[in-house]
């Protein structure tokens, strides 16, 4: 096979064609012969036993039988015409039958010819019979050594009615490796190959869609998969270095008078050994003279808000200017008021602005930003607008950064030269080997550590039966002083549905708990901002008693005395947001409680995302377990997390290989920062090859 006989366009690839390579690219997104052998067997089936007719047993899974087809017959019927062939062995007959594509099935069987049939059977009338079977010639199946494992392919309905299940797929790709050309150029150099005992790459492909046994194919499938991820690693590690080592940044050589002052003086309580840690990274990165681009993660109120303030004072003490941009004007809105108010005896200036923020006194706020009479500025969108221009911007800290687009984020990047450092804080607990594939070119701060004296919210499931018992805790609650959230989900392809479930239950709560000894609050994303800020405000000062909400206020004002958290249809939501929510209460030294309301009915997915939030308060293993259900992609937002559209790899099973693949891609880039040497000349290109016409989503900043 020529080196780039992999580019060769799949219709040209034998039994494809130009009909079935469209189907192949918009179903699987199968585009080229590589693509077709890298479209990876996901489990094998062991097709070295036989089975009889007269012997099929009532519990069979599957069967592979030997035979004849005798013929074949259309039959029509009330949902339109289904294929049945008369198949015989030694001992009986069975029918195989097709629903779907039979016309050209019809076309396909081998009549009268000594094959192999293979497929689940069912029974219909007491008569058994195999739907749409797998079939090969006896010869094909024996020529290739078909007493061996048979590689079972992902396919859709789509491509199984056109000729393209799993066997079909499977038939394609062997043509592929019998080519007499056959052969695909190596992407990992000798060197490693040997050290981690892989196969070539042209050996792994046969491993893998034809192997030998069950060894050779988890080998082939290793070999694969690693390769795929060190090349995402050296990608990840070599924009990481492109944007820190090869960016001159501000160096922050001076702890000052501020940071000092505050740290020793205003700081109301000891930080905990995570917080410490954390900012020992970020002094250390500040002072090197490159640039800083560090994610810190860390739970719902585990302390990210005062290293980001810590942060700040750095630049201020070193005579530069910081930013903080939130998302959302509520969340900006709350930064500057802890902000403001930590700061409120230091000779800070700290301002706001949001959307809200009307044009005359926008004024002095801008003007002050360019003389450098305003240190610190928090705000929203408004941040990146043309006319907000600094004197010297040093920090910009990003706030829950999957909420803002790459644009916006390269916008506020572009806010001075040389490039702020910039700190990425997120309250969503990424799983570890996420964070090194969608940050894999950041430096990652986690604070694992809570606060001491908090206490663990007590989570409980409760379904439709129990809801008059969970109306008489609220009522206990507020009794004892206490605020009550309740939140219903909001699907955007049904916002009419969401808001009738919002009022029904807003009517609901309206009648148990009615005026004026109870006040209920509303707030939803059809409300006006004003009439949103009203009841969030009226919530925050205790006026009102229960606040009924959309999730608009997953990210949101700091209530310390609300101390329940009712999600209705908890099922609807995902674990990061079910513990976003959660996050909502515990915040003041009450014990707070979530109770997750559902149906009776649930989905094993469901139950298990339920069940999981009872159990842990941990955002660490809870982001691990919706992973693992969701996938990366879902998980963080596909079109801005920068999650790579892996085609082997899984990052949710393949953290060891992930791991692995970090490790070797630091320590060659340490050997050979630019690939220029001849062993690594072949990763240098694979690399190159890899990056032809992706975008690099991966940036932060």
């Amino acid at each position: 096979m020529a080196p780039d006989f992999v580019d060769i366009p799949i219709e040209y690839v034998k039994g494809i064609g130009p009909k079935r390579a469209e189907w192949l690219r918009s179903e699987l997104g199968v585009a080229t012969a590589g693509d077709l052998l890298e479209h990876l067997p996901f489990r094998y089936e062991d097709r070295s036993v036989f089975g009889s007719v007269a012997g099929i047993a009532s519990d069979a899974v599957s069967i592979q039988l030997r035979g004849v087809i005798m013929g074949i017959n259309q039959v029509p019927g009330k949902r339109g015409s289904r294929l049945v062939a008369k198949f015989q062995d030694e001992t009986g007959t069975i029918d195989l039958v097709w629903f779907k594509g039979a016309r050209w099935m019809a076309s396909q069987i081998p009549v009268q010819q000594k094959v192999v049939v293979y497929g689940k059977p069912t029974k219909y009338q007491n008569r058994w019979n195999i739907p749409h079977p797998e079939i090969e010639l006896e010869a094909q199946f024996e020529q290739r050594q078909g007493a061996g494992l048979q590689p079972v392919y992902r396919t859709t309905e789509k491509l199984t009615q056109r000729g393209l299940s799993s066997a079909g797929l499977a038939k394609s790709i062997r043509a592929l490796l019998r080519h007499p050309e056959f052969r695909v150029d190596d992407r990992l150099p000798k060197a490693i190959q040997e050290e981690l005992r892989f196969p070539s790459r042209t050996q792994a492909f046969y491993q893998v869609h034809a192997p030998q046994n069950a060894e050779q194919a988890e080998q082939g499938r290793r070999s694969l998969k690693f390769e795929e991820l060190l090349l995402l690693q050296l990608k990840l590690l070599k924009q990481k270095q492109a944007q820190t080592q090869d960016v001159p940044g501000v160096r922050f050589a001076e702890v000052g008078d501020l940071f000092n002052c505050y740290y020793s003086e205003h700081i109301p309580f000891e930080l905990t050994g995570a917080q410490k840690r954390v900012m020992r990274e970020i002094r250390a990165d500040l002072n090197t003279g490159w640039h800083m681009n560090r994610l810190l993660q860390g739970d719902v109120g585990s302390g990210k808000t005062m290293v980001a303030l810590l942060t700040a004072l750095l630049a201020l003490d070193n005579g530069y200017q910081a930013c903080v941009m939130a998302p959302t004007e509520i969340l900006a809105n709350q930064h500057f008021a802890s902000f403001q108010d930590a700061l409120k005896d230091l000779p800070v200036r700290v301002e706001l602005l949001t959307g809200s923020v009307k044009t005359a006194q926008r004024r002095p706020i801008l003007e002050g930003l360019q003389s450098g009479e305003v240190h610190l500025l928090i705000g929203t969108h408004a941040l990146i607008e043309p006319g907000v221009q600094f004197k010297n911007l040093g920090l910009a800290i990003i706030d829950e950064q999957h909420r803002f687009g790459v644009a916006q984020r390269s916008k506020l990047w572009a806010k001075a030269n040389p490039a702020p450092h910039v700190l990425v804080m997120t309250a969503t607990p990424i799983p570890r080997t996420l964070a090194m594939t969608a940050y894999g070119d950041l430096d990652v701060s986690v604070i694992d550590e809570m606060p001491p004296g908090r206490k663990a919210i007590k989570t409980v499931h409760r379904t439709d039966e129990a809801r008059l018992s969970v109306f008489q805790f609220m009522e206990d609650e507020i009794k004892r002083g206490r605020q009550v959230y309740v939140v219903y989900p909001l699907i955007e392809e049904s916002a009419t549905l969401d808001h009738k479930d919002l009022m029904d239950g807003y009517e609901s709560l309206s009648r148990r708990f009615p005026l004026p000894e109870y006040r209920i609050g509303i707030v939803h994303g059809r409300m006006k901002p004003e009439a949103k800020d009203m009841e969030m405000e009226r919530f925050v000062n205790g006026t009102s008693h229960i606040m009924v909400a959309t999730t608009v206020i997953e990210v949101g004002v700091n209530v310390p005395n609300a101390s329940v958290m009712v999600i209705e249809s908890a099922e609807r939501f995902g674990l990061a947001q079910l513990h976003q929510l959660r996050g909502r209460v515990g915040r003041g030294a009450e014990q707070s409680y979530c109770i997750l309301m559902t149906g009776n009915e649930l989905s094993k997915d469901g139950r298990r995302r339920l069940e999981t939030m009872c159990r842990t308060n941990d955002g660490f293993e809870l982001a691990e377990v919706d992973m693992e259900l969701r996938g990366p992609g879902d998980l963080m937002g596909t079109q801005q997390s920068g999650v790579p559209d892996l085609k082997m790899a899984d990052l949710m099973r393949d953290r060891e290989l992930l791991t692995a693949a970090r490790y070797i891609g630091n320590r060659i880039l340490e050997e050979d920062a630019a690939l220029e040497s001849r062993e690594n000349a072949i990763l240098k290109a694979a690399l190159k090859r890899a990056q032809q016409g992706r975008p690099n989503w991966s940036r932060i900043s």
